[in-house]
């Protein structure tokens, strides 16, 4: 059993980035897996101040629910992020999320691997470039942490689009391979 942490970063309702990174989670279920999931727009997330307030006190001094995550996160063996695709990046939430995880650097974290669940409108798979080095250059500050796959839904631009698609099954099908 692998312990999995999926975060989701869309703010809008239905939206085809959780639709995926759901398919993930219920495959990763089926194969017996735990799977925690967080939800960053329900959510009081503020952002970092830069201060490294963190890296002496283990964690962060602001009063949000990011503290009370980070032992889930430190613990997981895999970490999914989901997120749409904004200006070709991924979203500001998790971004602001990314930069709030800084008391994980330095600790002993698990996670080895990581998933990025992308949508956007753009149908090019070149749309996603600059999320996945969002995402690889925040990986590469954790020894031995790597972005393992990508998934790419392309094309997509009203809530709820992606349920029952070729991509949604590769997600699906992706958890339940873990």
């Amino acid at each position: 059993m692998k312990k999995i942490v999926v975060i989701s970063s869309s703010l809008r309702l239905n939206s085809n980035s959780e639709i995926l990174a759901d398919g993930f989670i219920k495959g990763a279920k089926e194969n017996g897996n735990k799977v925690d999931k967080i939800i960053l727009r329900d959510q009081k997330l503020l952002f970092c101040c830069g201060c490294l307030s963190c890296q002496k006190n283990g964690r962060c001094f602001q009063d949000d629910f990011v503290n009370g995550v980070l032992d889930i996160i430190q613990e997981a063996d895999i970490l999914v992020f989901a997120t749409p695709i904004y200006y070709y990046s991924i979203s500001g939430q998790l971004k602001t999320f990314l930069d709030r995880l800084n008391p994980l650097y330095g600790r002993k974290n698990s996670f080895k691997e990581i998933y990025l669940i992308a949508t956007s409108a753009d149908k090019e798979r070149s749309a996603m470039d600059g999320a996945i080095r969002e995402i690889e250059n925040w990986a590469s500050c954790f020894n031995g942490t790597r972005l393992t796959k990508v998934f790419y839904g392309t094309g997509f631009t009203g809530a709820g689009e992606t349920m029952n698609t070729e991509v949604y099954q590769e997600c699906f099908a992706s958890g339940k391979e873990i």
